[in-house]
Order: structure tokens, then C-alpha cells, then sequence
């Protein structure tokens, strides 16, 4: 994972957010395809940095995409991951509702088990 490169993309989400009030929907959508390309390329490096690296203004960026990189990835590790950052940034998670996306993901995963035990 390139971590310096995904600084940049954070940095960034947090200048629209700033700058634009978070109104420049396609520079959001751009900095969200970002974050879950890098995050998804290699989902061990992603969980070394979460659990490692992570500071609490990145993970509050991150928690935008929580569902659809948990989509992307399967990971139930992953969202694992999340989960304990949850204890290490309580203000950050609660703030951000960063438990209920991690549901919410975790839910996504569920269905996609039924439904393929349902094939």
C-alpha cells in the first residue's frame, strides 16, 4: 500500500470538504473510487496500516467507504480491523458512526453468503 499516495487522496477529500462543503460531488466520488482502489489492492498491507498507522481524522475519511471496500474485498478481517480502531478512536467512531457502517458492511457479507448457499 502507498501510503504517502493515500495521504494525498485524504488530504484531498478534506480540502472539498472544506473548500466546497462537501458539494463537488464528483470530486468526492473521485477521492471515495481512490481510497477503495488503493485499500482493496492489498487488503494485509491495509489492515497493517489500519492497525498501525491509522490516525483518527484518516479513519473518519475512510468510514465513507467502509461498505463498499468491505464489498469489494470480502474481508471480514478487514472490517475486523475497523472494529478495533473503534476502541483505539471512540470519539472518531462515534462521531462518524463508523459501528454502523461496519454493521451495515457486515450485513452485506451475511447476504452474500445466504444467497450463494441458496444457489
Amino acid at each position: 500500500m502507498k501510503i504517502g499516495k493515500f495521504k494525498e487522496i485524504i488530504r484531498e477529500r478534506s480540502r472539498i470538504a472544506a473548500e466546497c462543503c462537501d458539494e463537488w460531488l464528483f470530486g468526492i466520488e473521485k477521492c471515495w473510487n481512490e481510497e477503495i482502489e488503493m485499500l482493496s489492492e492489498d487488503v494485509d498491507a491495509t489492515i497493517s496500516f489500519l492497525q498501525n498507522e491509522c490516525t483518527a481524522e484518516e479513519l473518519s475519511w475512510i468510514s465513507e467507504i467502509i461498505d463498499n471496500l468491505a464489498e469489494r474485498t470480502r474481508s471480514r478481517e478487514l472490517l475486523q480491523a475497523y472494529k478495533n480502531l473503534a476502541d483505539k478512536f471512540p470519539e472518531e467512531c462515534k462521531e462518524s458512526n463508523i459501528l454502523e457502517s461496519v454493521k451495515f458492511a457486515e450485513n452485506v457479507l451475511n447476504e452474500d453468503v445466504e444467497n450463494r448457499g441458496k444457489q
